[in-house]
């Protein structure tokens, strides 16, 4: 309970501090969700020429990149502190070094030292487009069905989050960020909001068996709607992310003490 409340009270300070510019953050909030709004249009202009893509509707489309957004978001805004792009600073600069020397949990130290609220413009975009797939879709909603949905969204912001505790950690030794990291990260956003049978078989294979992305966002949404499996995965595999999303937490953290327990001050 203490570790949650100090948790709790970084957050709130940052809070706090982002709120002083009324003004600023409103306009960054909405900035931020016009702007990915942009991408779904994309979406939305693929469908005016194609009418489908393999078979999925524009509703069924929007459906998978409505979670995206609204997981992807919610994980940024709560493992800002573990962006890679801004944790090579803390590593370069001795920031780390600062929060080795509290008698505080790092791992909580960095969890609750960046929280960027303009996200949730993000998380609002995102909201939006599952309510457009919603209006478009018909989806026969279960109890089953409605109880998995935020058991799917959570799991998801756990797989994404853990990419970011992994980009963090590879920084002990680069020091400077590693724009391959981005790949699995942003590209990985962007390719779970498509269906996977528009990849090659080399590419469903890479986030099958080694980052295994399509039961975070795919087979979930086959459940929710009700879509044959094109690929011939076991029944199960529609629930298989809290699964997977817990254990690519798990291992990233574990990754991260490695990490920690072989650190090296940059001397800064």
């Amino acid at each position: 309970m203490h570790t949650l409340n100090l948790y709790f009270r970084l957050i709130a300070a940052q809070v706090r501090s982002q709120m002083q510019y009324r003004f600023s953050f409103w306009s960054d909030l909405l900035t931020t969700a016009m702007l990915n709004g942009m991408e779904f249009l994309t979406i939305v202009l693929l469908f005016e020429r194609f009418g489908s893509i393999a078979g999925w509707t524009l509703g069924e489309v929007a459906f998978l990149a409505g979670m995206m957004e609204i997981s992807f978001a919610l994980m940024d805004l709560i493992f800002s502190g573990f962006d890679y792009d801004y944790f090579a600073n803390y590593v370069r600069l001795g920031t780390f070094d600062q929060m080795l020397l509290r008698p505080v949990n790092i791992t909580l130290q960095v969890l609750g030292s960046r929280f960027v609220l303009r996200r949730l413009g993000r998380v609002m975009e995102g909201s939006l487009i599952f309510a457009i797939a919603l209006v478009l879709t018909n989806i026969h909603w279960t109890t089953a069905r409605l109880l998995y949905l935020p058991i799917v969204l959570i799991s998801q912001v756990l797989a994404f989050g853990s990419l970011f505790i992994f980009g963090s950690t590879i920084t002990f030794w680069t020091v400077e960020r590693i724009e391959a990291v981005n790949i699995l990260t942003y590209g990985g956003n962007a390719l779970m909001s498509y269906p996977m049978e528009i990849y090659p078989t080399w590419m469903r294979r890479i986030f099958t068996y080694i980052i295994p992305f399509i039961f975070m966002n795919y087979y979930p949404a086959l459940f929710f709607l009700e879509k044959p499996d094109p690929l011939g995965f076991p029944p199960i595999a529609p629930f298989l992310a809290p699964l997977v999303g817990i254990g690519m937490l798990l291992i990233s953290l574990r990754f991260w003490q490695f990490g920690i327990n072989h650190y090296h001050s940059t001397g800064s």
